[in-house]
Parts: C-alpha cells; structure tokens; sequence
C-alpha cells in the first residue's frame, strides 16, 4: 500500500486494520462546536469523584489539559497513576504508548483509557516488533548480537519494551539516557573490543546521547534502516560501530533547524536556545541548553525576567510557558506550526465522550497490555529504575 492508498478517515470514525489499530468511537461523539462541552466534562468528572484520575501530557492542547488531575511527561504521568490505586479509571490524554506504559505499572484491577485510539506516536510506530526481531537475527547473522544492548527509548509500543525485557536490555528517557547507556556498555564491558547498543526508536536522542554525552564520535554511530536489507550496512560496519542507531525520529522535534537557531540569534540579541535531544545533531550543537521536556519546564521557570528564549519543542507546551511566563521573551523555534498531530488527537469531544460513558458504566477505549508482554516489559522498566541516581522523567 502506498501513501496515496491510504483512506482518509474523520477523526473518530472508521477503521483501517491494516494501517491503524482503529479509531471507531462506538456511541455519539459530542460534536465540536456544542457550547456545553466544557460544563459537560466538569460534570462527568465531578460525577466520578475519586474513581477517576485524569493524566495530560505537557504537550495537550489547553481545552483539555485544564480538566487533567496531573500534568507531566509520560513515564511521570505513569508513576502518578500506579501512586493511585484508589482510582478505577485512569484516563490518560496522550498517545498509545503511553497509556500502555500506564496500564503496565497499574494495578490489575484499574482500567486505563485512551480517549482516541488514533492518538499514536509517529516515532514509536517506527520501530515495529517484526523490523526490531529482523534486526537482530541479522546482527547474529553479522556474528555481532552477543556484543549488543537493545536499549529503547520511552517512546515505545509495550512489545518493544518486552523485546528489551527479553534480550537483556533496558528502557531509557530522555533524561537518563546517558545513565542506561553506561548501564549497557557495562553490560559488555568483559568482552574484547567491549560491548555495542542497538538503540531505538529515536536515533536523534541516542546520537546526542553518545556523542555529546559519553564521549562517543559520530564515526562509532551507524544507521540502521529497517527498510533495507541488512539495515542497509556491512557487516564491517556492523563490527566497527559501538551505536547502532534506529533509523527513526519525533516528527516534531525533527523540523527545527540550524538556520532557524542562526536567524533568531541574529535578530534577538541575548536570545538562548533551549532545546529538546530529540532535535538533529545540528540542532543540538548550535542549542545553549538541552534537556528534557520537564528540564525545559524548570529552566524558563528559574530564568530571569526580560530574558529571551527560543524553545525547540511541541507548541502548545511552548504556548503555554509563554503565559504563563509573561515576564520573559518566550518564541518558537520554528517558523510554521509544529503541533504533535497525533496527540492532538485527544480533543474536548472525545475527552468528554470517555468521561460520559465511564459515568454510564461503559469503559470505552481501554488498554490493556497481554500478560506476557507486560511481565517482559517490566524486566526493562525495572531495569531502568534501579540505575543510579537520575531522574526517571523524560
């Protein structure tokens, strides 16, 4: 199926199987422009008292976010809903890896919910099982799979995660990135020659990761592409590389450019850049900071007023933190419009359409992750959280 194949389909209605793991909201979705959606959301919440926890991701639009019990970065929001085991329902206003991060530190009795299930990740539904499984039957082919880490970032499907869980690997954020790559490589340190990682989805992050952070050159990372055969590299290139990066990336910390950074620095004066690593490599380079979203959250707050920030990361996060920061000279890092379109997704209409069926005894668009997955994915989660000192927020 090519692009052009592709059906266009309504946000909230139809299903492609073969595309998306489907975004039928079975019942009526309240229709944008009805002018008691907000009043019907604090209704539905107030109804389900306690039963419920509302997670928003920092990237949610606003209409949605203000009815959140929390906000954060997803494995935080994850952590705050296992800290609630009080609540029935937890409602997560992310994407699809991210309430299945929550349904695997839930407990069994708790049901997680995705008010759209069309509210993907670009970037994690880059790296599928089948690709990653390939992968590595060809780094053994290559006689290189006993030297490898599988190292995936957050920002990755469950099976993912279990795969690492499997093969003795380990999940990562994109604030402890260097502390689960050092794990890694310790891993192998008894080898000849020392050990290598296979790091997905994001190659950007474990790039500027490696190089900037570890030491690493850009010469000991390699690209693998799942589209290619044999990730399109040598087995000599195989053997030489210490990274082995998937070729994947955020769609939207992807279109910040150096020129742009180039362009603000010319026409602010003392302007700073605050970016992201899941930016380009060139992008990074040129950045005066770099750090995750909760490190970029905590930097404009601690900054002093009148100074001036350019912001390389989702834009409603970036809207919002101008607002609220109105003492501070907060621009984008991008010349057009860079929302997260798929977390987007999560809308009023389908917020309040979760939250109404919950009240009526209905559990709509849950999330549950099978056993087998969930034990193995635990394994690498479990991995991570007993690395040394770092925060476990990305």
């Amino acid at each position: 199926m090519t692009t052009v194949d592709l059906p266009l389909l309504p946000l909230g209605r139809g299903v492609d199987l073969t595309s998306e793991r489907g975004v039928e909201c079975p019942g009526d979705l309240p229709p944008a422009s009805d002018p008691a959606l907000v009043e019907r959301a604090r209704a539905a919440k107030e109804a389900l008292g306690d039963r419920v926890f509302v997670l928003g991701h920092h990237y949610q639009r606003d209409e949605v976010i203000q009815f959140a019990d929390v906000t954060g970065d997803s494995f935080k929001l994850s952590r705050d809903a296992a800290g609630r085991p009080g609540a029935e329902y937890i409602v997560f206003c992310g994407v699809h890896f991210m309430a299945e991060s929550a349904d695997i530190l839930t407990g069994s009795h708790q049901k997680v919910v995705l008010p759209d299930l069309a509210a993907g990740c670009s970037m994690a539904d880059m790296a599928v099982l089948s690709q990653v499984e390939d992968a590595w039957d060809a780094l053994a082919e290559a006689g290189v799979q006993e030297a490898v880490v599988p190292v995936t970032y957050m920002n990755s499907s469950a099976d993912i995660k279990a795969f690492c869980g499997r093969n003795g690997g380990i999940v990562c954020t994109s604030s402890n990135a260097d502390t689960a790559l050092e794990w890694a490589f310790d891993q192998k340190a008894h080898l000849d020659g020392g050990g290598k990682v296979l790091f997905f989805p994001d190659q950007h992050l474990g790039r500027n990761t490696a190089v900037l952070k570890m030491g690493l050159t850009l010469d000991d990372c390699v690209v693998w592409d799942p589209h290619q055969p044999n990730g399109g590299l040598t087995t000599q290139q195989l053997a030489d590389a210490t990274m082995i990066l998937w070729k994947g990336h955020c769609s939207v910390h992807g279109r910040f450019t150096p020129e742009v950074v180039d362009k603000l620095r010319a026409t602010i004066p003392g302007i700073q850049i605050l970016v992201h690593p899941e930016c380009t490599h060139e992008v990074v380079l040129k950045a005066d900071l770099v750090g995750s979203t909760e490190f970029i959250i905590k930097t404009i707050e601690a900054a002093p007023a009148g100074s001036s920030w350019a912001i390389g990361t989702e834009l409603n996060l970036v809207k919002r933190l101008a607002n609220d920061h109105p003492d501070k000279n907060i621009v984008f890092l991008e010349k057009n419009v860079c929302y997260c379109s798929t977390m987007n997704r999560i809308d009023l209409p389908h917020l309040v359409w979760a939250l109404e069926s919950l009240v009526k005894g209905v559990v709509v668009n849950q999330i549950d992750v099978d056993d087998d997955t969930e034990r193995d994915a635990l394994v690498a989660l479990q991995r991570m959280l007993d690395l040394p000192g770092k925060s476990h927020r990305d």
